[in-house]
């Protein structure tokens, strides 16, 4: 695949250098050929195949060297001129209901489809243009959605990226120590829960017999791995992060039977591709991937950090108590001691924090809901609605820097069982119920109550 992909690129590139004297001076009118924006109007208005591609590189290679301003300038400028003539959209609108059949329809939604997507579709013909339209969208996500123009612009690139991004082109890759380097830097660079420390660090994760690391790649970005997750082959389902990366290491050639599949890292590598999923099929995959190889396989769980855990603690706990039944009366004292930050190394104290710390944690994921009725934890919104249970919290999982900063130290456990997956993904998604074992439902400190009155509802920060 690279091989074939290579060639079309160079190809690709040859019509585009070629094609940059075919850029006719009455496609860009009164324009000047450096600017941009009568470049990005010439793309919309191009006939022709050659002048298409080498207008569309010239707006990348434009856009590339442009300050953060100037690119701010350009996106707000496609956002405000490439929309829907309303005047059509009316036309078509009104020719629709007095007569709703299949040409008033054709009609109505060629009117309605935003120029915008045309204008990305032909972007997109350039050598090297769907990175580049990735990296676009996320200078877009910088700038915020509140503004109905952008927000509009970031639904067609959303739609289009889907689109591209389908589960069909995307390519399944196991990353090991014979991988090009250019791709394994990337793996360090994009390692977003448990900081990758060079490449010592990295062979430690890679090359022992009870390690694998998967991930997803696009045809067109080749060497760019979109999202990767990180998997422990063990005879237990670990309890903490420690045990994981700190363990002897099997040397390769070792013979294995494992019982345990560990996901203990799923990283997002392209922040323009936020808010399109790959992390479901990455793991089913990898399941399919991973039993393929190591039958004896037969338990799959998470190692899974809780990084919103102590923000929604330390807004519970400054609540009124009379506003805050999630967490009961006496834990509340108890639970200030987290402010010191040495808490950990104390035995007694450590020892006494326990209880109400795991009976906040249990509150935190089985009772606090965002405005929408979900889950107020992200990660476990994703495995949740993956089909899998809320398996364990681990006290002292994570005692970095980082796992004590955001979620004083927790870590959870999901289990993925083949039999309930299906149950679960619709149970959570009919009814928003959290699938979780009887050991965590244990935890709970208080007795449960309406909704209305234990729930503090948070504005929901999307799925």
């Amino acid at each position: 695949m690279p091989a074939n992909t290579s060639f079309l690129q160079d190809l690709l590139t040859t019509i585009a250098e070629r094609g940059r004297q075919l850029i006719p001076q009455s496609l860009i009118g009164g324009g000047r050929r450096d600017d941009i924006q009568a470049l990005a109007k010439a793309l919309l208005t191009s006939q022709g195949e050659a002048s298409g591609v080498a207008i569309a590189r010239e707006i990348l290679t434009k856009y590339r060297s442009m300050s953060v301003e100037g690119r701010r300038a350009f996106v707000r400028f496609v956002a405000e001129t490439m929309q829907p003539d309303r005047e059509s959209v009316l036309r078509a609108a009104t020719s629709f209901i007095a007569s709703p059949d299949d040409a008033s329809l054709s009609a109505l939604q060629a009117a309605v489809e935003s120029p915008r997507q045309e204008f990305f579709r032909r972007l997109n013909l350039a050598p090297g243009a769907t990175g580049e339209i990735v990296a676009l969208r996320a200078d877009l996500l910088k700038q915020g959605r509140a503004d109905p123009a952008l927000r509009g612009l970031d639904q067609d690139l959303q739609h289009l990226l889907y689109s591209w991004f389908n589960r069909g082109f995307l390519v399944l890759r196991r990353i090991d120590w014979q991988t090009p380097a250019a791709v394994l830097e990337k793996i360090i660079a994009y390692e977003a829960v448990h900081e990758i420390k060079g490449w010592e660090d990295l062979r430690r994760r890679l090359d022992p017999a009870d390690r694998r690391l998967f991930a997803f790649f696009h045809p067109a970005m080749v060497d760019e791995p979109l999202i990767f997750v990180e998997v422990a082959l063990t005879d237990v389902v670990p309890g903490s992060i420690q045990a994981v990366l700190g363990e002897h290491r099997k040397p390769a050639g070792t013979r294995m039977a494992p019982t345990v599949a560990v996901f203990y890292s799923i990283s997002n590598c392209q922040e323009g591709l936020r808010g399109i999923s790959f992390g479901n099929f990455l793991i089913k995959q990898v399941v399919e991937e991973l039993v393929r190889e190591l039958p004896t396989l037969k338990t799959f769980v998470t190692l899974s950090p809780v990084p919103g855990f102590a923000r929604w603690l330390d807004r519970e706990l400054a609540a009124p108590e009379a506003a805050n039944a999630l967490i009961p009366p006496a834990d509340r004292s108890a639970l200030a001691a987290l402010r010191r930050s040495n808490w950990a190394d104390a035995d007694d104290e450590g020892d006494s924090l326990r209880g109400p710390l795991l009976g906040a944690a249990a509150a935190y994921f089985l009772r606090a809901r965002t405005s929408d009725g979900h889950p107020v934890d992200p990660v476990a919104r994703f495995h949740l609605g993956n089909g899998a249970r809320l398996d364990r919290l681990n006290w002292l999982g994570d005692v970095s820097e980082k796992g004590m900063r955001e979620a004083h130290g927790l870590m959870v456990n999901y289990r993925y069982e083949l039999d309930e997956i299906e149950a679960n993904h619709e149970a959570y998604e009919n009814a928003r119920e959290v699938a979780a074992s009887k050991s965590v439902r244990s935890l709970l400190r208080a007795p449960e109550k309406p909704r209305s009155d234990v729930t503090r509802r948070l504005p929901s920060p999307g799925r």
